[in-house]
């Protein structure tokens, strides 16, 4: 069953699964009381932490909830929950008093995790749920979900699409469980919008889809490509030249989320109330083009080879095949995903102009020179790779992907994959 903006599928109902709690809180005082309170869920992680720092500062009391602990002092004004957003009576405690509930905690968005799909299921779908019910219960007026751009990207060109001419991905067709389930949870929390509270008052949501997030201390994407390059990995590109996508730095897409909340609010007219908006910077750009200060900064070359990407498309397949059968034995590192090599390869980019009229929305202008910068001086004391076990890493490389197409090209007859490949 197909998913249109309004509709919804099976896969939606789907129960959510539960898991057992681990709490731990640790409170920083704050120096002034607070006007409101806020929980942010996936608090240990960079988006949760910058969000919930920002509207400290602003006065506002504010609760991270996450299963991994800040890496981040804690700012005045905050309080952190060690649990899991699968434990229904964890964020029923949690929610206690809470006046929104920003609900970005999420799994599976890159590498070795996005083939974890029931892992993926229970926290994107099955959190989902339960914060929306917790919120019921509790009372809570507001819920600004993080969504992604990928419950509409799923392969297909999309130029500057935007939230009413850009339907979701069908969910099944979509090659990762991640994007399925981000586009499960995104529909979940807009059916919420209008939802009776107990005892009166009215549930509103609204959700924010962005697309790679970086900014200083970033820790998933700039990191990972950057090992890539280190080991000789990216000595390649694939893709049209052309092809370009969006990117949000964490300052405005914290900006983005402030001002969503504000606007499901009666002062704001509840402007917000059953809406979504795709966030970034406002700009377009080629991704090996925008990698370009990453590859100065660690003295290394551009990609200079030019590979079909019908051939790194396959390679991601097998080697996610692999990864997956040899797991109970072993660790096969993912380079890249099928996903991954689409969103390279295929233009995917989105208007901003809804969030700027309905939100206010004016984002900063920033460099991803800064943000390597950072990264290099935060990196500059650990030792380097050793010369001597380059070569034979690239060496190694090389050796896999000529043997990944010809194990693909005997096992698969590149049948499962020919429709992808033709249209790359």
């Amino acid at each position: 069953m197909k998913p249109n903006p309004t509709g919804s599928s099976p896969e939606i109902c789907k129960a959510a699964g539960q898991a057992p709690a681990l709490q731990q809180k640790t409170q920083a005082r704050s120096t002034q009381a607070p006007r409101q309170k806020v929980l942010v869920t996936g608090g240990g992680g960079y988006l949760g932490f910058s969000l919930g720092s920002s509207l400290a500062k602003s006065g506002t009391a504010v609760i991270l909830l996450d299963l991994r602990r800040p890496r981040w002092e804690l700012s005045p004004g905050t309080e952190f929950i060690q649990a899991d957003v699968r434990d229904e009576d964890a964020l029923y405690r949690a929610l206690e008093g809470v006046d929104c509930v920003f609900h970005a905690a999420s799994y599976g968005m890159s590498g070795a995790e996005k083939l974890q799909k029931e892992q993926i299921e229970s926290i994107n779908v099955g959190g989902t749920k339960l914060v929306i019910d917790a919120c019921v219960r509790r009372r809570v007026p507001r819920l600004v979900y993080t969504s992604t751009v990928n419950v509409a990207f799923g392969g297909k060109p999309i130029e500057q699409g935007d939230e009413d001419s850009v339907p979701y991905f069908p969910l099944d067709e979509h090659m990762d469980h991640y994007s399925r389930t981000k586009a499960i949870a995104d529909q979940l929390t807009l059916m919420a919008n209008g939802t009776p509270l107990p005892g009166g008052g009215t549930l509103r949501t609204c959700v924010l889809r962005p697309p790679g997030i970086y900014g200083p201390e970033e820790q998933k994407h700039l990191p990972r490509v950057a090992s890539h390059i280190k080991k000789r990995m990216f000595l390649f590109r694939f893709g049209d030249r052309r092809a370009r996508m969006n990117w949000v730095h964490v300052r405005n897409l914290v900006q983005a989320h402030v001002l969503a909340a504000e606007a499901l609010t009666a002062a704001r007219g509840y402007a917000a109330s059953g809406q979504a908006y795709y966030i970034n910077d406002g700009e377009s750009v080629n991704l090996f083009e925008w990698m370009a200060p990453l590859f100065e900064k660690l003295g290394h070359r551009q990609p200079w080879v030019q590979v079909p990407t019908s051939w790194v498309y396959l390679t991601a397949a097998v080697i996610e095949y692999l990864h997956l059968a040899l797991r109970p034995v072993g660790s096969v590192p993912l380079l890249l995903t099928r996903s991954e090599v689409l969103s390279v390869a295929v233009t995917h980019t989105f208007q901003i102009a809804k969030a700027r009229a309905q939100l206010g929305y004016t984002p900063d202008k920033f460099s991803f020179a800064d943000s390597v910068e950072r990264y290099i001086q935060s990196t500059s004391r650990q030792p380097p790779a050793s010369a001597a076990r380059t070569l034979p890493r690239m060496l190694l490389g090389l050796l896999l992907l000529l043997g990944l197409l010809g194990l693909a090209l005997h096992l698969l007859g590149l049948q499962p994959l020919q429709a992808a490949g033709q249209s790359l």
